[in-house]
């Protein structure tokens, strides 16, 4: 979905001259690393919730509109009476139904699907270049 562009900062690794200061760096780098694969799981997780709800309101309010349209008929159709006058209930509880699904919709639509894509994207970027930043300390260390 998006395109890898393969940038890779250029560290100051050279100012590292002690195994401690590599070290210390690691153990900072290696804590963030932690932290964004844990972040990482949790929008992945997001994700699929949200791409199925996509897909289950989505169902949701096809049912629910197609309801509500047979109500509106037979309310349109009904004398005054008793039956209309339920008949509105139901039609007013439909409408706050697909009223509720509708903003649910926004929350877990396609928009929402992407920025959770979108924020995986990054986070994988971050991990990449916690990766780089491990193995460019690493080397320094080695030649201490």
């Amino acid at each position: 979905m998006f395109h890898s562009i393969k940038h890779k900062m250029d560290y100051s690794i050279l100012a590292l001259t002690t195994v401690a200061d590599c070290d210390n760096v690691l153990a900072m780098v290696e804590k963030e690393k932690k932290e964004l694969v844990f972040k990482k799981l949790s929008l992945e997780h997001l994700q699929e919730n949200y791409a199925s709800n996509t897909i289950e309101v989505s169902a949701e309010l096809e049912i629910l509109t197609a309801e509500l349209n047979a109500v509106n008929m037979v309310v349109a159709a009904l004398p005054e009476g008793e039956v209309k006058e339920d008949s509105i209930k139901k039609q007013k509880k439909l409408e706050y139904k697909l009223f509720l699904l509708s903003n649910r919709k926004a929350n877990y639509g396609a928009i929402a699907l992407l920025e959770k894509e979108f924020n995986i994207a990054r986070v994988m970027r971050e991990l990449e270049e916690a990766d780089a930043c491990i193995a460019a300390v690493a080397a320094q260390k080695s030649k201490l």
